[in-house]
């Protein structure tokens, strides 16, 4: 399959399988690539003038848990197709006290406790190993574009600082997010990694955009039981405004 022309691609998580305002002009249908089969089929759009690649994380029905999610099959369709720029949409749990449920951030860091994950394109027999830079994992000028459209659209966007990837699909014991909380981390979610080593390896630009779905274990300062459907209620309010930043940061691309 030949490439099209360079654009970005949205990968969308949890609560986003498909982009409000995007004018679809095709759809790639689910193939296999030489990593294996994507998520889910790619829909190719216009969002203004900006061309834009979109995929759904977990397929268009939710039927992929974290770690069944072919990391590297999704990032590897989407450079077949033209992408140069990829932003992860990641639902996550908020540990830090300022990063609530239904708020927005982007981070800066990531910390991976994932296990048993496909986490490389150099892990086959004879393929050249990259030892990639991936001391600052998200791109920087990506995320200054964010903030801006952030300020330019009126939402609050937060400085989200670590992001520490666990293994899933299980949430995480209080005793576990205490440790998250040790090292550092702000937020948990189960999808940023390898997603983003994988597109470094691509040489592609990235950056996540989280939606706090919850407040992770021993966080709450109202401490119950965390629910899909408080966290699917949750990810529905926040998307005003994801809607909001996602058409401003489009129309400068």
């Amino acid at each position: 399959m030949s490439a099209i022309s360079s654009m970005l691609a949205i990968i969308g998580g949890t609560g986003l399988y498909q982009l409000d305002g995007l004018a679809v002009e095709s759809r790639v249908p689910v193939a296999d690539t030489p990593w294996g089969t994507p998520s889910d089929e790619v829909v190719i759009g216009r969002y203004g003038v900006q061309r834009v690649l979109f995929l759904a994380r977990h397929g268009a029905r939710h039927t992929l848990a974290p770690h069944a999610v072919n990391y590297r099959a999704n990032l590897w369709r989407l450079q077949q197709l033209g992408a140069h720029a990829v932003l992860g949409v990641n639902s996550v749990g908020g540990i830090r006290a300022d990063l609530p449920p239904r708020a927005l951030a982007l981070p800066e860091q990531i910390i991976d406790y994932t296990w048993g994950r496909a986490g490389t394109y150099s892990g086959e027999q004879g393929a050249p190993v990259r030892h990639i830079d991936f001391a600052e994992p998200y791109s920087a000028a990506l995320r200054a574009r964010l903030f801006a459209a952030a300020r330019a659209a009126g939402v609050d966007l937060r400085a989200g600082g670590c992001y520490g990837c666990t293994q899933g699909p299980r949430l995480e014991t209080a005793a576990e997010i205490a440790r998250l909380r040790r090292d550092g981390c702000a937020m948990v979610g189960m999808t940023g990694m390898p997603e983003a080593a994988l597109a470094r390896e691509l040489g592609l630009d990235y950056a996540c955009v989280a939606v706090l779905a919850n407040w992770a274990a021993g966080c709450d300062p109202e401490p119950h039981a965390v629910t899909l459907e408080e966290v699917q209620a949750n990810v529905r309010a926040a998307s005003a405004a994801l809607g909001l930043l996602l058409a401003q940061f489009l129309q400068g691309a």
